[in-house]
């Protein structure tokens, strides 16, 4: 059975296949490992279906193709090696400093990416957010919060949700990391962001990686939508196409998490809106609250 080696730092990770993820030092330098878990029969059968977001093989098969080791704005760290066995895949890759960049520089380099010429492989993911959305409809939509004061929005968009995604699916479709996070785009390389965690590397909507990474910075979405747009190459997508799926990206994307962040707590005694300060979830409405004029901007 696989385990980590003695003396392995625990990093932060996670991801519906990932068992873990470490740092450790090597005879020739610092790497991260991590190690995927094959599924199980007991597991859901989307671990198995390669253009599924949850795709459990996807960031081997990006590391062993190398198909983003330098395409521009973001690109993979080294690989060392990917090493398989009947319980699963281990990945190591060279530890990436962290370059602390600020949320437009990463805006940019996410635009930058969009242009980036990637195979049209079997195992990318596609529609990311139709598939994310799906699960939310199987637990019953956003009913946690059907019981709080945006109640009457969170329903008009959940009934609005297939014809928003119809219009972002008809939008340019170009390559997206898929979890453009600040933690997962850590380093640089010349002008480029160095970018780890690979797992939902994709094709989506131009902008749709923008609505994801803005719900993580510290700047304001306009500030980012203009540092992203300035990355595209020009003539692919218009303002307009840019903003409607950053917008329908972020929103849905928001509320989903709000709405699960209050279901965890709300179980429990007392009313849910003495909740609402819950540590573990405050942060989920403060970042839905941030999302208010896109939210506005969908309603209409």
């Amino acid at each position: 059975m696989w385990q980590p080696e003695p003396g392995w730092q625990r990093l932060p990770g996670a991801g519906p296949s990932t068992l873990g993820v470490w740092a450790a030092r090597e005879d020739d330098g610092d790497v991260v490992v991590k190690r995927l878990l094959a599924p199980t029969p007991h597991d859901p059968p989307e671990y198995l279906q390669p253009t599924h977001p949850a795709y459990w093989r996807r960031a081997a098969e990006v590391a062993e193709s190398g198909v983003v080791a330098g395409t521009p704005g973001l690109r993979e760290a080294e690989l060392v090696r990917v090493r398989e066995d009947a319980e699963g895949i281990t990945l190591v890759h060279r530890r990436v400093p962290e370059a602390g960049s600020s949320g437009l520089f990463l805006a940019r380099s996410v635009g930058r990416f969009a242009q980036a010429e990637v195979p049209d492989l079997p195992w990318l993911a596609r529609d990311q957010l139709g598939a994310r959305l799906s699960q939310v409809e199987r637990r019953g939509g956003w009913a946690t919060l059907d019981r709080t004061p945006v109640a009457d929005v969170a329903h008009h968009l959940w009934l609005r949700r297939e014809a928003l995604l119809g219009q972002v699916a008809a939008l340019p479709q170009v390559p997206q990391h898929g979890d453009p996070v600040p933690a997962n785009l850590l380093g640089h390389q010349g002008d480029d962001v160095v970018a780890v965690d690979w797992s939902t590397l994709g094709r989506g909507p131009v902008g749709g990686d923008l609505g994801y990474l803005s719900l993580s910075t510290r700047e304001a979405f306009e500030p980012l939508f203009i540092a992203y747009f300035t990355g595209l190459p020009d003539g692919l997508a218009s303002p307009e196409q840019v903003m409607l799926a950053a917008r329908v990206t972020a929103v849905y994307t928001v509320l989903t998490r709000a709405d699960w962040a209050l279901a965890r707590v709300a179980g429990g005694e007392g009313a849910l809106a003495g909740k609402f300060r819950h540590p573990s979830v405050a942060p989920y409405l403060l970042a839905m609250q941030r999302q208010f004029t896109q939210i506005e901007a969908l309603l209409t």
